[in-house]
């Protein structure tokens, strides 16, 4: 088994990384490449299908070429490779492989009126007892109807059979196995709106709702299986088998051994995903969370409570980018530690709208609070503690839907570095925060994935747990924990402020004080369900 190597792919949505482990889990080589994304217009986000595929092949070159100088000429003892790629991104294409447009980015707005006529309806409440998803423009679904109804080469192929429909997984296996190959996992086509999870099929319904009949779809599968085969063009002598496809952060969930209910994981990146392990049992949810699948592998699919956050990272990016508060991302932690707490400042990070459980996408981000003793390492501690302050509403959204108690929360991503965070995040939840100290965890889910499925690993116990660089962080007695509870309380407040539209109340006696909305909300509102009920005739 020393002889023996794995190789993963994390194809992100900036970055490309393909990196070798050996069998206990260590990183033995490493290739990054940097991907664009294009604005054609405001809310638009594209890629290029194309340049995602070759951005693969450049990292997986690169980390060879290392391979190759630090570990051993031999190639060959790479035996397998398993893919973990960025979610809801997807790409269309015809028979040939040629794209017939740009792939669509998770973070594109342009199905948002899409989605507002769906909100309400009854075709939205199959989408969620089918899928587990909501209406959203985050997800693959209602980005596809927008290109049919607004591209009619688009729309043609479509009814014609003529495109070929996959999240980024299934286009790089479908380009790397020449077209042999045309799967998914159960992870990915989780994410589409399509899928339906309690079956493990594509929804008949939902694609001739959507009028999509005519898409092709991939067959899809467990997340560890046997995919296929390539050389990634010649770039290995011989071909290796493709064990594993999985969504980053479902291959994040499973590197991190979220293998029991109530087990949890957080990746804090530019946004941030939260995955509770519900394990065998899809829990349905009304609060704000989605039931997605956590992980499959054999026969096993464990289920999962989904939270979305939109802005992780990105808000300490915009306060050094956009407000020049620090030069550099990791000066943050220093600021928040200089001042006791941030004197009554919150900053809402709704950059993007609010997403898990509150999936406002009208709000926009404010900070409150602020009078003239307040200065910028205030403002800095109130964005770290925003984070915190989003996984708690998460938190605690998952256990009153479930009522499964969370038993430990594990992090990975780069704002996980930042120990502040996870300090106070351990403070504010009452449990034990656990980083497992492996940057690269959604590459090393995959390829533990691969080699289950290839027999080096023999089952989920003897899987490598590669604990030499975790820490583990505890909830202290600093004698600040009311003060704690008191200032998440005061963000809940400024939450529900925030989410609150303006209304006007009119008192009735009997049946008490009754919300109104302002007349010309209702009329909007009017409208849009007529334009649904127009659609769907």
């Amino acid at each position: 088994m020393n002889n023996t190597y794995l190789l993963a792919i994390d194809q992100g949505t900036s970055a490309t990384k393909a990196v070798v482990f050996n069998t206990e889990g260590r990183i033995v080589a490493k290739g990054t490449e940097p991907l664009a994304s294009y604005y054609p217009q405001p809310g638009f986000v594209e890629q290029e299908p194309l340049e995602i595929y070759q951005n693969v092949l450049a990292a997986v070159k690169s980390c060879l070429a290392q391979f190759r100088v630090e570990v051993s000429s031999d190639v060959s003892r790479i035996r397998t490779c398993g893919i973990s790629n960025q979610r809801e991104t997807f790409c269309l294409w015809d028979a040939e492989g040629r794209p017939l447009c740009p792939a669509l980015v998770w973070q594109c707005k342009r199905s948002v009126n899409i989605c507002n006529r769906l909100q309400g309806s009854s075709l939205e409440q199959e989408i969620i007892r089918r899928t587990g998803l909501i209406a959203d423009p985050y997800f693959s679904g209602t980005k596809l109807i927008w290109l049919y109804e607004n591209n009619p080469g688009i729309k043609s192929a479509i009814e014609g059979g003529d495109a070929f429909f996959g999240t980024v997984d299934t286009w790089l296996l479908y380009k790397l196995t020449g077209g042999r190959s045309y799967y998914t996992d159960y992870t990915n086509a989780s994410r589409t709106l399509f899928f339906n999870i309690d079956h493990l099929c594509w929804d008949p319904y939902l694609l001739a709702q959507f009028q999509l009949s005519g898409l092709k779809l991939p067959e899809a599968r467990p997340s560890s299986f046997d995919f296929g085969d390539t050389d990634f063009e010649g770039l290995l002598p011989s071909r290796i088998s493709i064990h594993a496809l999985i969504g980053d952060s479902h291959a994040a969930a499973f590197g991190e051994r979220c293998f029991s209910p109530g087990t949890a994981k957080a990746t804090l990146g530019t946004g941030c995903s939260i995955l509770l392990n519900t394990e065998r049992k899809r829990i349905p949810c009304t609060n704000g969370m989605m039931t997605t699948i956590c992980w499959s592998a054999g026969d096993r699919v464990d289920y999962a409570l989904e939270g979305i956050i939109v802005s992780c990272g990105a808000t300490i990016q915009w306060l050094k980018e956009n407000l020049g508060l620090m030069h550099k991302i990791e000066e943050s932690e220093a600021m928040a530690r200089s001042v006791p707490n941030s004197n009554g400042v919150y900053l809402i990070p709704a950059f993007s709208g609010l997403g898990a459980p509150h999936w406002n996408t009208d709000v926009k981000a404010v900070i409150t609070g602020l009078t003239l003793d307040c200065n910028k390492n205030h403002i800095v501690r109130a964005a770290l503690e925003s984070i915190s302050y989003r996984i708690k509403d998460v938190i605690t959204a998952m256990e009153q839907c479930s009522h499964i108690p969370l038993t430990q929360l594990r992090v990975d991503g780069g704002i996980s570095k930042n120990q502040f965070i996870m300090q106070f995040l351990s403070d504010l939840l009452g449990k034990e925060v656990v980083n497992i100290g492996i940057q690269d965890v959604s590459a090393f889910g995959a390829a533990c994935l691969a080699g289950l499925q290839k027999g080096i690993f023999e089952d989920l116990d003897r899987l490598p747990q590669n604990v030499l660089n975790e820490i583990k962080y505890r909830t202290c007695d600093h004698g600040n924990s009311e003060e704690i509870q008191k200032n998440y309380e005061g963000w809940t407040r400024e939450i529900e402020r925030l989410n609150t539209p303006a209304t006007v109340y009119k008192t009735d006696r009997e049946a008490g004080k009754k919300r109104q909305r302002r007349h010309h909300i209702e009329e909007t509102a009017e409208k849009k369900v007529q334009v649904f009920i127009n659609k769907e005739k």
